[in-house]
């Protein structure tokens, strides 16, 4: 009798494993970290300005001839007794970059405007070793580049800034330029010069400018042509 308790409790206890067993459907398999980096990563096209290692070198080469070459020539007799390197380049780090896209970005949308291009400009830093703010001229004379955001305003599009009052504010209202001593003559108009016109100095009144610059720029040998 005891026996057959015993074989009974057994019987039990293996038909009960059983119907947990048949009750428990598969494991569903997780997606492993590779493969969900994989599905999430997408592919980025090239931009449709890339342009090939033979035409980068084609455009160098002709900023020697027609451009570097007449800067040597201007500041060797501006100044014959210092010497002085053509820039060729204008450099930010890439973290630097990142972090002022971010920027710009963060400012344009609080203002609840649309960065509709960026503006690189041509700059020559001047004569002197210090900057207005007090920061030191590397290189005085050099070529250089600053880059403002511009958006689509007044018909046109046009750089901007973020103004006291938070509103993004057209660079040309700011410190844009007057027109001076246009004279008329048969009835073509010629424009003789430009003054600036300072109605308003940015960042003096708690105005955020957009404008980055201060890059590291380099003459030869430190360049990759």
């Amino acid at each position: 009798m005891k026996n057959t308790k015993k074989v009974a409790a057994i019987g039990l206890g293996a038909f009960l494993l059983m119907l947990g067993a048949c009750q428990q459907g598969p494991k569903k398999e997780e997606p492993s970290e590779s493969n969900t980096t994989g599905q999430t990563q997408e592919k980025v096209d090239p931009p449709r300005g890339i342009i090939s290692l033979e035409e980068s070198k084609s455009l160098y080469d002709n900023y020697t001839k027609n451009r570097a070459e007449m800067i040597q020539q201007f500041e060797t007799e501006r100044n014959p007794d210092e010497k002085f390197e053509v820039a060729r380049f204008t450099a930010f780090s890439y973290d630097e970059i990142k972090q002022y896209m971010a920027f710009i970005e963060q400012e344009a949308q609080n203002a609840q405007v649309d960065i509709s291009s960026l503006r690189f400009y041509f700059a020559n830093y001047p004569d002197k070793q210090d900057f207005p703010d007090g920061k030191k001229i590397v290189h005085p004379r050099q070529n250089s580049i600053f880059i403002v955001p511009a958006m689509k305003a007044d018909g046109g599009e046009y750089g901007f800034y973020i103004g006291a009052d938070g509103k993004a504010k057209l660079i040309k209202n700011a410190v844009g330029q007057a027109e001076v001593g246009n004279v008329q003559d048969n009835k073509q108009k010629s424009q003789a010069g430009f003054v600036p016109s300072l109605s308003s100095a940015a960042s003096a009144n708690g105005d955020q400018s957009l404008t980055l610059n201060r890059g590291n720029s380099s003459p030869p040998p430190w360049d990759d042509y």
